[in-house]
């Protein structure tokens, strides 16, 4: 019997596209604190750091939507270092956008680990 895709991972991935398609449309737009200082690479320019989190998000983004192994692992990486940052900022901040974060990024943590099985089990989910 062929299972279906949940929708968690369906929601997780897209939204993580949605994300980086912001991040491309506010390239030229300051923020207060730039993803160079959160990220702790202070001598490398923000646009530039901005691209490469856009990038590394689409390409985790395929992987994950298509129940790719590397995308399951990538994405709890990727979910660990946004909640360990975003845990960080909250410590220095104490601001809603970094608490949202880290609530968010331990969400997807949980659940894909939780949904694992699919990424392992991918020919007998049906789309």
């Amino acid at each position: 019997m062929k299972m279906k895709m949940p929708i968690g991972i369906t929601f997780i991935g897209y939204f993580d596209i949605f994300g980086a398609i912001v991040l491309l449309l506010t390239l030229g737009v300051k923020q207060e604190i730039g993803f160079n200082i959160r990220f702790g690479v202070p001598n490398i320019p923000e646009t530039v750091v901005r691209i490469f989190i856009i990038a590394v998000t689409f390409i985790i983004a395929y992987g994950y939507l298509n129940l790719k192994k590397w995308g399951y692992f990538s994405m709890i990486i990727y979910s660990i270092l946004f909640l360990i940052i975003s845990l960080n900022q909250v410590a220095v901040y104490n601001s809603q956008p970094f608490i949202g974060n880290a609530v968010f990024s331990l969400i997807v943590l949980i659940y894909t680990v939780i949904k694992r099985n699919y990424f392992y089990n991918k020919e007998q989910i049906s789309s």
